[in-house]
């Protein structure tokens, strides 16, 4: 089992694939939207339709990026109100088409300036949070990098969670974890320990359903045998879901959570 704090470096990594980077390495044709025909577009969240194994999906994900310039545009992948309001909208249209969804989700938490808290990020979450527990479409949600808080949990609530093997979920940062329990920060290698925020953990506690891993034998794998390995199992699951019927999807989505 790998170290938490090593585990944690590597989620954080901004040499991480993206999710865009993502879909593009396991889906053809991906046609991104823009806006959530309310406020504006957000680029920490990207989204759109594409065709995994000819199977025309809706994916949708936080997005970050390789260097400063990227990450500042992507706001570092802490969506705004209207980033998850895209993101309903898309949900909804996917629902309407009976287009499965798939999500990938890396963010530290969603961006809780002034700004955002005016336009209603705290309900925009909620909102999501609804609208996902209704979906009568297949829904797989994957964490590739950090899972942090509502801001992750906001775009989580699927049918089947899978994690990559060096990633994160949590109610929030292990250094907000520490400023709140010890009021010391520089306890966080401690709190997240305790948080049981690693996949293995996550597994174990049936709080996701997959790992998918990245090592093999202690060295990593290729991106590309990573990405054929992912684009397999989610074609493989996503036909098996679509044999529930729409009623059959939402009571196995809510029984799911609930099982919390």
């Amino acid at each position: 089992m790998k170290d938490v704090k090593e585990i944690i470096t590597s989620a954080r990594s901004i040499s991480r694939l993206t999710a865009t980077e993502m879909i593009h390495a396991i889906c053809e044709g991906f046609v991104e939207f823009h806006g959530d025909r309310k406020f504006g577009d957000d680029p920490a969240i990207v989204g759109g339709i594409a065709l995994l194994d000819d199977m025309p999906v809706t994916v949708i994900g936080t997005q970050k990026g390789h260097d400063v310039t990227e990450n500042v545009y992507r706001n570092f992948g802490s969506p705004h109100p209207e980033g998850y309001r895209k993101a309903i909208r898309l949900m909804k249209q996917a629902e309407k088409f009976n287009r499965p969804i798939v999500t990938f989700i890396n963010t530290s938490g969603a961006f809780c300036d002034v700004d955002s808290e005016d336009r209603g990020i705290g309900e925009a979450i909620a909102e999501s949070l609804l609208v996902m527990s209704q979906l009568t479409v297949p829904f797989i949600a994957i964490f590739i990098g950090e899972g942090g808080s509502g801001g992750a949990l906001a775009l989580a609530m699927g049918n089947e969670v899978w994690m990559l093997e060096n990633t994160m979920y949590s109610v929030l940062s292990p250094e907000g974890f520490a400023s709140i329990l010890w009021k010391d920060s520089s306890r966080s290698d401690e709190a997240a320990k305790v948080m049981k925020l690693t996949p293995d953990d996550l597994f174990s506690l049936d709080v996701i359903d997959k790992i998918i891993m990245e090592t093999r034998r202690k060295v990593a794998r290729k991106s590309d045998d990573v990405m054929l390995e992912l684009k397999r199992e989610l074609s493989a699951k996503l036909k098996e879901l679509k044999q529930l019927t729409p009623a059959e999807l939402v009571e196995q989505r809510q029984k799911r959570f609930r099982n919390y």
